[in-house]
């Protein structure tokens, strides 16, 4: 089985997709121009120590960050300047994770002097080309390749036949990609293709924003993320298992459905609270189905725990926040800004001089004004600055194109 990394490219957003035999295997959305801030290293300053919450917050560049005293927080007072990253993306108000545990490199880098921004992220790309470092990797986007940095591959992987350098791609073509966040070692195999989605992949990832997932035999999951935490049920449907009473044939359809469940979770990066509702058994005939559920989670990266059943039956699942989750990625102005220019791209690409008016709602207008690496790459695209115009009348994420 061997994995190949796609990254399909639009003005201000990569989405990255790890395949395995033509299946999904793991999902992200990058977005350079808004990051989510995980990785990125800071020069901080603490401004408060939290003994109550046995942490302390600390300034970074515009925001301030919680560093637990677990995370190499316990010695450092009020006005300390310190070297710390970016554990765990913003939620719900809340500012970033951070932990002040630094490798040698990054403590060098970080030095000395006022707290500031050292360094951004690795971004999606570069993070899932180190969780996968042989797997090849297909850009749809040289500048995107001049630019970006990537984990070198394991040892003996070498740079091989076929690898070429980033810096020979896309020449003539500014990039509007950050600057390289990664240096050193040997590159791996990397290629600039046409398309980097083929319509295969484009139907699975499109399936991930839906609430309903039909399962082959006629199951399904049914997915819904609160603030509080995610439900998802599970539908056996026509799944049926010959020869079995009822009570097996429910615990032989449960089991079967776990490995599309575990892929759901991880595909759709949910996290915190999951609680899952097992279909067609009573709740005492469920803790037997307890070790199948942790084992379908075993290969996921982030380790999330099987915790046990409620009193109702419901299969209890924590696992970690680092980034946000895909609804949240999905959802807003800036989402669907980036969606409108996905869709501009494509048809300048298709009719090369065309440039149409972008007409949206004032909060997407706002987001985009705010993302000037979206507006700087379709400029790139188009040969010609984007054409906004605010429409009071559309709905907080609607937007429209028109001719200009």
């Amino acid at each position: 089985m061997t994995e190949h990394i796609l990254a399909s490219c639009s003005p201000g957003e990569v989405r990255v997709a790890v395949v395995r035999d033509g299946a999904l295997l793991d999902y992200a959305i990058w977005r350079p121009g808004a990051p989510d801030g995980v990785g990125d290293l800071y020069r901080g300053r603490v401004t408060a120590r939290m003994p109550a919450l046995a942490g302390s917050f600390v300034a970074l560049d515009g925001t301030d960050g919680f560093l637990p005293d677990s995370e190499g927080g316990k010695d450092a007072t009020e006005g300390t300047i310190l070297g710390v990253r970016v554990t765990r993306a913003p939620q719900g108000g809340k500012g970033p994770r951070l932990t002040a545990r630094l490798t040698p490199e990054e403590l060098e880098l970080v030095g000395a002097g006022a707290a500031a921004l050292i360094r951004r992220g690795p971004g999606a790309l570069a993070e899932l080309a180190g969780r996968f470092p042989q797997a090849a990797i297909e850009v749809d986007d040289a500048a995107l390749a001049a630019g970006i940095r990537v984990p070198p591959p394991l040892e003996g992987g070498g740079k091989g036949e076929g690898c070429v350098q980033p810096q020979e791609l896309g020449r003539g073509h500014p990039s509007p990609w950050p600057p390289p966040t990664r240096g050193g070692g040997k590159w791996r195999r990397l290629a600039v293709v046409a398309r980097a989605f083929d319509d295969a992949v484009e139907t699975q990832v499109d399936a991930l924003g839906e609430a309903v997932v039909a399962l082959p035999g006629g199951g399904r999951l049914s997915i819904h993320p609160t603030p509080a935490l995610t439900a998802i049920d599970m539908d056996l449907g026509g799944l049926v298992a010959a020869g079995r009473t009822k009570t097996e044939h429910h615990m032989a359809s449960n089991r079967a459905l776990f490995p599309a469940l575990a892929r759901q979770i991880r595909l759709r990066n949910l996290s915190g609270a999951i609680l899952v509702d097992l279909g067609g058994l009573p709740a005492r005939r469920r803790a037997a189905l307890g070790p199948a559920i942790a084992e379908a989670l075993a290969d996921d990266p982030l380790r999330p725990r099987f915790l046990g059943f409620t009193a109702l039956g419901l299969a209890e699942i924590v696992r970690p926040r680092v980034h946000p989750p895909l609804q949240e990625m999905l959802a807003g102005p800036h989402a669907a800004g980036l969606a409108a220019l996905r869709r501009l791209a494509a048809e300048i690409a298709a009719q090369p001089g065309r440039m149409p008016v972008l007409r949206a709602s004032p909060a997407v207008v706002h987001a985009l004004e705010e993302d000037a690496v979206a507006r700087q790459d379709l400029a790139r695209r188009a040969g010609r600055a984007l054409i906004l115009r605010a429409d009071p009348s559309l709905p907080t994420t609607g937007w429209a194109l028109e001719a200009a």
